[in-house]
């Protein structure tokens, strides 16, 4: 485990803005060299502070036009294998998260549809039929502003 400095931070930073950055343009940026900032790079990656990079999709530009945050609460929670009911879901190609979470819901789900009946055909034939399944709550984005954590 290893405890990043500020060089390390301002990598991460510079990461979260643009991934696709060469290890040389953000030498230049930061005013490293590029073999540093590749070392600090892989470095971060071993220790699993960096744990790849992501590709943002417009999901919009691609057809789905609803995104649905689902909360999801088991109807017998002793009687449903946790890992079995995370896999079901994970196999759903619309639900884009699966988060465990405490609260009034049991799961938070990311659901995208191409809309509100692609959705409902979604929540019916697929969600609602998985074993364990009691209440869901639906909410449906509106917007979202997306804001970079504190490093």
């Amino acid at each position: 485990m290893i405890d990043p400095d500020e060089t390390d931070r301002a990598i991460l930073r510079a990461l979260s803005d643009d991934a696709t950055q060469s290890s040389a343009k953000l030498g230049a940026q930061l005013g490293l060299s590029q073999p540093v900032v590749w070392r600090r790079i892989r470095k971060l990656e071993e220790a699993g502070i960096l744990a790849g990079r992501q590709l943002d999709l417009d999901l919009a530009g691609l057809g789905f036009g609803v995104t649905v945050f689902l909360g999801v609460k088991l109807a017998a929670r002793g009687r449903v294998a946790l890992p079995d009911f995370e896999r079901a879901l994970s196999a759903i190609p619309e639900i884009q998260t699966v988060e465990h979470v405490l609260g009034l819901y049991d799961y938070r789900l990311r659901v995208v549809a191409r809309d509100l009946s692609d959705f409902e055909r979604v929540l019916r034939r697929r969600i609602m039929t998985l074993p364990g399944v009691g209440e869901v709550e639906a909410n449906v984005l509106l917007s979202e502003e997306r804001r970079p954590g504190p490093l």
